[in-house]
């Protein structure tokens, strides 16, 4: 059966030569929140780096939102867990109750999110994180 013009892939950024870099660049967005935290997070800014330049849009879009939404990402979950432990004591078994509660809402949020990135990458299209993500031009 003949294909129709509404079956064909998007147009846009999908023929981009470098699409690959922006599927790693959520790849290792996922790797970093999933496996290999700090390790998948240095080769992505290492990968950023090395192709901020001579990078298609779209590759640098990917880069730039995984890159900036770890980082807030960390800060996040980091400064926000310290803080309800501050706040509600150490020895308190509510603390911790609201600290797992809260690590894992925010986490699987961003997991989630990831997943719509590397969806969006493999489909050749940019992404931008609500909230946290930074407007890419």
């Amino acid at each position: 059966m003949p294909h129709s013009a509404a079956d064909a892939a998007p147009t846009g950024h999908s023929d981009a030569p470098d699409q690959p870099l922006a599927v790693a660049a959520e790849a290792l967005f996922l790797a970093n929140l999933l496996v290999a935290p700090g390790l998948a997070f240095l080769v992505l800014a290492w990968l950023r780096w090395r192709y901020k330049d001579g990078a298609s849009r779209l590759t640098r879009c990917h880069f730039a939102q995984t890159f900036f939404v770890s980082l807030w990402g960390g800060v996040l979950l980091i400064v926000a867990s310290l803080a309800i432990v501050m706040l509600g004591g150490f020895h308190s078994e509510w603390t911790w109750v609201a600290v797992i509660l809260y690590f894992t809402c925010i986490h699987s949020t961003l997991v989630l999110l990831g997943v719509f990135g590397l969806a969006r990458a493999m489909a050749g299209r940019e992404f931008v994180y609500p909230v946290i993500g930074v407007r890419y031009e």
